[in-house]
């Protein structure tokens, strides 16, 4: 499987983005998926996950009530909004599969790993 990650930018504080990533490969849809994030000189976070039937999420404390992630099995995408964005959301943000099909893990475990999107948040 591929995952090719899209969206991200530069954006005010308090503002909106959408991050979609693509999955190519069969299966789609029996796997759990996440985004994590690697802000600037810190290490990588999960940020969020949405089991494979899309009935579960988990987030993290610091995004909960303003970033939503879920899924749409028909057209093999996984999407991360963004809402009232802050500074200390600024990351290279990646999307992820789990290692496991039929999985809700939370941290998940990653079996693939898609290219990083920047996200950028001005004050």
């Amino acid at each position: 499987v591929q995952l090719q990650a899209f969206g991200g930018g530069l954006v005010q504080f308090g503002g909106y983005l959408r991050l979609s990533c693509v999955a190519s490969g069969r299966d789609f849809d029996k796997y759990a998926f996440g985004w994590f994030r690697r802000p600037p000189g810190k290490e990588r976070e999960s940020v969020a996950a949405i089991s494979w039937t899309g009935g579960s999420t988990h987030y993290i404390d610091s995004v909960k009530g303003r970033f939503t992630i879920s899924r749409n099995n028909a057209k093999n995408t996984v999407y991360l909004e963004m809402t009232s964005l802050k500074p200390e959301d600024t990351a290279v943000y990646y999307c992820a599969q789990d290692d496991l099909k039929f999985g809700n893990r939370w941290p998940m475990n990653v079996g693939t790993w898609g290219q990083g999107t920047q996200v950028t948040v001005s004050s």
